[in-house]
């Protein structure tokens, strides 16, 4: 007969890998702390298509993630402190954008306005803007820590544009804009007219973990935080699986120590954002993903503790 002591339905790597780090599928959000939900989204990209299969690809590599019971280096392990669950994915028609925004804000404000934390899958950073409309009617305007290649400020009246999505979170007054702060951006952005403070990737990658952290705490203080990772911030070494690398980007260890230091900041909300597993290999960029994502809900965990 089969010794099953050492066993657990979170160790095994390959079976039955349908949710995030093995957390219960489920909507119900009864007794639930935090909430991971998937948005496989990506018509409002405007280069390289295939963050509608994020969701999937972060799931899937995440089951690399179960095995360890105490993710290093935290010193105890995440469900004793947090029950966290996997809602699924939001299902709408195909090429329906409008209809697909109204169901993601929907759902977000079914699950924040219950108390729980929403960590978003996406999908491409446009779903961020919904997102935003949800946790803005429970906390009211939130200060934006954005991690992120491009600032996503574009200024145009086309709502459906990945890279316009915070100019109108901006003109729908949802953002403290004096309290945000945007990091890893590497791209052209008009800095006279910037809303937001800007820590670009050079000053990131030439200052100290320290400095780093020192910054972002300085300008977001004690505002309620909506934190949002597009996974360009980080160099294509690390994440190439996405539809706009740039290079000299973050490394994925400096971003992981600077998710680990924010355990002070008031976070109200999280997505990790652009994973296109089509442009992956040996699922290096849907592992960068799952590994964000799971430092985010370690986090809730640290401060619930």
């Amino acid at each position: 007969m089969t010794d099953t002591r050492f066993l657990s339905e979170f160790s095994n790597t390959y079976a039955n890998i349908f949710s995030f780090c093995g957390l219960p599928l489920t909507r119900d959000l009864d007794g639930a702390d935090a909430v991971v939900m998937g948005v496989p989204f990506d018509l409002a990209t405007t280069g390289r298509s295939g963050s509608r299969f994020g969701p999937s690809g972060v799931r899937q590599a995440s089951a690399q993630l179960r095995w360890e019971h105490k993710r290093w280096p935290w010193t105890f392990a995440l469900g004793d402190r947090l029950k966290a669950i996997d809602y699924g994915d939001i299902v709408f028609r195909d090429g329906d954008s409008a209809a697909m925004a109204a169901l993601v804000e929907q759902h977000a404000d079914h699950i924040v306005s219950a108390g729980k934390t929403l960590l978003t899958l996406g999908g491409d950073h446009f779903i961020t803007l919904p997102l935003l409309r949800a946790h803005v009617r429970k906390h009211g305007p939130v200060a934006l820590l954005h991690f992120d290649a491009h600032t996503d400020t574009e200024a145009t009246d086309f709502v459906y544009n990945h890279g316009a999505m915070f100019h109108h979170a901006v003109r729908e007054e949802l953002l403290d804009c004096e309290r945000s702060i945007q990091v890893g951006i590497r791209t052209e952005y008009t800095a006279a007219t910037h809303p937001f403070e800007v820590l670009d990737a050079a000053w990131m990658n030439n200052h100290s973990l320290e400095q780093n952290l020192e910054r972002i705490r300085a300008r977001v203080g004690d505002a309620p935080v909506y934190l949002s990772f597009d996974i360009d911030c980080l160099d294509p070494a690390f994440a190439p699986g996405t539809g706009t690398p740039v290079m000299g980007g973050l490394t994925s260890d400096r971003a992981l120590q600077i998710i680990r230091g924010l355990g002070d900041l008031n976070i109200v909300g999280m997505d990790v954002m652009e994973v296109a597993p089509c442009y992956d290999h040996a699922e290096i960029t849907s592992l960068a993903g799952a590994t964000l994502a799971l430092e985010m809900l370690y986090l809730l965990a640290a401060r619930a503790g």
